[in-house]
């Protein structure tokens, strides 16, 4: 990894680049973004659209989510049958689908109500 990456900031630096509070995205293990792409490239070849994604319901995620986590507890070795990737992989992308569902909802929730409040 590039040493650019690398977040030291003291309190001193607060003087040439404000990074208090801000979230490290160093702190994130770069692997999982490596394993969602990787089923995203996968989905993209698929569907044919990189978008179509927004357009599926919560719970099919949910389900998908679980399915996949539950056949990788039961072999944390093994791959879903149709793309050949790991189950943990698949998991993965289907919990960052949701997590981003789930802050466009909130998203237009604090929305409709300032608007309620306006």
């Amino acid at each position: 990894m590039k040493e650019t990456l690398t977040f030291r900031a003291k309190e001193a630096d607060q003087e040439i680049k404000s990074d208090a509070g801000k979230w490290r995205i160093t702190l994130v293990p770069p692997q999982i973004i490596f394993d969602i792409a990787e089923v995203r490239e996968y989905g993209v070849k698929k569907y044919k659209d990189p978008e179509n994604w927004k357009r599926v319901e919560k719970a099919r995620y949910i389900n998908a989510l679980f399915r996949h986590l539950f056949a990788w507890l039961m072999n944390p070795y093994s791959s879903d049958r149709e793309s050949g990737i790991s189950h943990l992989k698949h998991a993965a992308c289907n919990m960052a689908f949701l997590c981003e569902l789930q802050a466009r909802e909130e998203k237009e929730l604090e929305r409709l109500e300032e608007e309620i409040m306006a």
